[in-house]
């Protein structure tokens, strides 16, 4: 019990400093711009070192987009536990739409304003988006009892993941009916239409 509390203690000061950084970090990009603000800045406004920062954070676009692993633990939820007359890709559609309904609350539509307005965010947040891949490769791979994905379960993680990217813009609802229909129909019958 003795060797539990320091642990305990430990835990709850690296909880505290994550916590601090990110409240500086926040408070400084919405204030000034992800730009204008120096990851020294961020550390002082959190009385600790940059190094520190560096430790909770290997990037300065990290400290944006600190729920990353939440994001991932979201998305295979929403695969696992969907019921069982709902198709993956209602499962992925319904959750890409809660996940941009949570992104238009405060705080979040300002960090997306701010996300924006600095392409390096954007690029950091497509990039993060896509390291999903293997996540949704792994529950589908276990949903449908393999021991190792097939290429149809590559293909469709890698193109399910792109769809809400591609829907960003514009009226998001419809851009994931268009994206899904596409991913689950198939190319031929739009493109013999076409012809």
């Amino acid at each position: 019990m003795e060797n539990d509390a320091p642990v305990g203690r430990r835990e709850r000061k690296k909880t505290a400093t994550r916590t601090a950084i990110l409240g500086a970090a926040t408070s400084l990009f919405l204030e000034r711009g992800f730009d204008a603000v120096t990851v020294r800045e961020i550390a002082d406004k959190a009385d600790v070192t940059p190094k520190t920062v560096f430790a909770h954070f290997p990037r300065k676009e990290a400290l944006v987009f600190s729920t990353e692993n939440e994001q991932q633990d979201r998305l295979v939820a929403a695969v696992r536990n969907r019921t069982p007359q709902t198709t993956v890709s209602e499962a992925l559609k319904a959750h890409y739409l809660a996940e941009i309904t949570l992104l238009q609350t405060e705080p979040m539509s300002r960090i997306m304003a701010l996300m924006e307005d600095t392409p390096s965010l954007i690029e950091y947040a497509e990039r993060m988006w896509l390291r999903h891949e293997d996540a949704l490769i792994a529950v589908l791979t276990e949903e449908f009892g393999l021991a190792e994905p097939s290429a149809e379960i590559r293909f469709y993680a890698r193109f399910a993941l792109q769809i809400p990217l591609m829907a960003r813009q514009g009226d998001p609802e419809s851009a994931m009916e268009v994206g899904f229909e596409l991913l689950d129909q198939g190319w031929a019958r739009y493109g013999s239409a076409q012809r």
